[in-house]
């Protein structure tokens, strides 16, 4: 019985010191079909102007809800991007690319590039900085980006950035 007891014990002790304590982003970087890569660290977010923004529900895939995210504050993505060179000079094919934001855990959003530079939703799209009273380093979902204008906002709610990728359709 002390055997089973301790084979228990020590199983059990195991299972819990190799549990990940999860950790949430610090950095994303920008790659791609861009001229130069680019990185982004809290304290750089942290350096632009955000805007406060409007209570958002928080819905899932079927529109059902799911959380308020309130007390916001973001910045806009096109303005953390103005200064991306595409690997393209003619702007009429600027409509080929795309840019897919991918988390750390592997959940993938895509837009377009004249949705987030040539469209009302741009408008509406942020790096969030501030929620529900804490400051982008307190954030639990730091570096989320979200959508406040979709209809069903969890489809594009997307947290811990890791990396934003620009592609091109073939």
């Amino acid at each position: 019985m002390k055997i089973l007891f301790t084979f228990l014990a020590l199983s059990f002790s195991i299972t819990i010191w190799s549990q990940k304590t999860p950790h949430t982003t610090e950095i994303f970087t920008v790659t791609g079909q861009i001229q130069k890569d680019m990185t982004f660290s809290l304290s750089d977010l942290e350096r632009h102007v955000s805007t406060s923004i409007p209570d958002v529900v928080i819905t899932n895939h079927l529109g059902a809800y799911r959380a308020t995210a309130k007390q916001l504050s973001g910045i806009l993505i096109k303005d953390l991007l103005k200064d991306l060179e595409l690997k393209e000079e003619n702007p009429k094919l600027f409509s080929e690319f795309y840019l897919v934001f991918i988390a750390k855990d592997g959940y993938k959003v895509v837009y377009s590039w004249n949705e987030i530079f040539n469209n009302p939703v741009g408008n509406h799209l942020y790096f969030i900085t501030d929620r529900d009273g804490k400051n982008l380093k307190d954030m639990s979902d730091r570096l989320l980006v979200l959508t406040t204008n979709d209809f069903q906002t969890g489809r594009r709610h997307i947290k811990d950035i890791d990396k934003i990728v620009i592609k091109r359709v073939d």
